[in-house]
C-alpha cells in the first residue's frame, strides 16, 4: 500500500460505493393494444429489503411482476434486476438463475409428487443432484409436506400448493424472490409458516418483492411499500414513514382514491 493510500485509509477515505438496487425501473410502459396497463413506472428496491407492491384489482401489479421476471417485455423503458439489464438475453438468463418466483397461478405440474417437482426445479437451476435432494428434504420438512410428498400435487389443498410453490422458489437459494399473492386463500397455520420462512430469507440478505391484498400481512412483514393505481406508481415509502402518519390501510385508501367508497350503502339496508 502506498503512502497516499495509507493516508486516505487512516482518514477514513471515500466511503465504499453503495450496491446497486435489487430492482430498478425507468419509465417502464406496458400496453396491450390501446390499454395502458403500466404507465411510466419508476421503481427502486434496495437489496435486503422486504418490498410490498400494492394496488387495487387491475392496477398493473401482475403485469409489473411479469416484466420484472422477464416473462413479458415492456413496451418501452428499462429494467435492471440485480444490476443487470434484462433486455440483454444473456444478462436475463443469468438473472433468472438468481431469482425465485411464486406466480399468481402457481404453475405446478399436477402429475408430479412434491419431491419430483422440487427435483425438476432444482435441475432447471442446474443444481447438483445431491444438493437438490438435501434441500428438497429440508424444504418439505419446513413446509410440513414431508408426509404428503408421495401424493401428486393434483391432490393437494390450495394451502399445500402455495407452500410447495414457495419451496420451489427457495430451492436455488435466490438473491431475489418475487411473490404474487402468496397468502391468498391460505389458512392461518400455513400463513404463519410462509411468513416465518420469508422473514428468515430477508434476515440472511435476500430481497423480497411481494404483492398482496392482505394489508395486515404487508404492514407486519414489509420494510418498504409501493402503491400502484391505474398503472401509475402513486406512492413509494418506507413502512416507518407510513406508520408515522397512520395505518397502511389509511395511506393506501388515500393513495388510490378509495376513501369516499366507504360510505356507500345498498338501498335496502338504509
Amino acid at each position: 500500500m502506498d503512502t497516499h493510500t495509507e493516508t486516505r485509509a487512516s482518514q477514513g477515505g471515500s466511503p465504499p460505493p453503495l450496491p446497486a438496487p435489487a430492482i430498478e425501473t425507468h419509465q417502464v410502459v406496458r400496453q396491450f393494444g390501446t390499454m395502458l396497463a403500466v404507465d411510466h413506472l419508476d421503481l427502486r428496491v434496495e437489496r435486503g429489503r422486504f418490498y410490498g407492491f400494492l394496488g387495487p384489482n387491475g392496477a398493473g401489479k401482475s403485469t409489473t411482476i411479469k416484466m420484472l421476471t422477464g416473462l413479458l417485455a415492456p413496451s418501452s423503458g428499462s429494467i435492471r434486476i440485480l444490476d443487470c439489464d434484462i433486455s440483454d438475453p444473456l444478462a436475463a438468463r443469468e438473472v433468472k438463475r438468481r431469482i425465485g418466483v411464486v406466480p399468481e397461478n402457481l404453475g405446478l405440474f399436477d402429475n408430479l409428487t412434491a419431491r419430483e417437482y422440487l427435483t425438476f426445479v432444482g435441475r432447471m437451476y442446474l443444481l447438483p443432484r445431491e444438493m437438490i435432494q438435501a434441500r428438497a428434504s429440508e424444504l418439505l420438512h419446513m413446509m410440513g409436506l414431508e408426509n404428503e410428498e408421495k401424493k401428486f400435487t393434483l391432490e393437494y389443498s390450495h394451502g399445500m400448493r402455495k407452500k410447495l410453490a414457495l419451496a420451489g422458489a427457495l430451492i436455488p437459494n435466490p438473491d431475489l424472490i418475487f411473490l404474487d399473492e402468496p397468502f391468498e386463500g391460505v389458512d392461518a397455520v400455513s400463513s404463519r409458516t410462509l411468513r416465518d420462512v420469508l422473514k428468515r430469507c430477508v434476515e440472511r440478505g435476500a430481497t423480497i418483492f411481494l404483492t398482496s391484498h392482505v394489508l395486515e400481512i404487508v404492514e407486519r412483514l414489509c420494510t418498504d411499500v409501493g402503491i400502484i393505481a391505474n398503472g401509475k406508481l402513486v406512492l413509494q415509502e418506507s413502512m416507518e414513514c407510513i406508520r408515522q402518519a397512520g395505518t397502511l390501510e389509511e395511506r393506501f385508501l388515500r393513495a388510490v382514491g378509495g376513501e369516499h367508497e366507504g360510505g356507500q350503502q345498498l338501498s335496502w339496508l338504509e
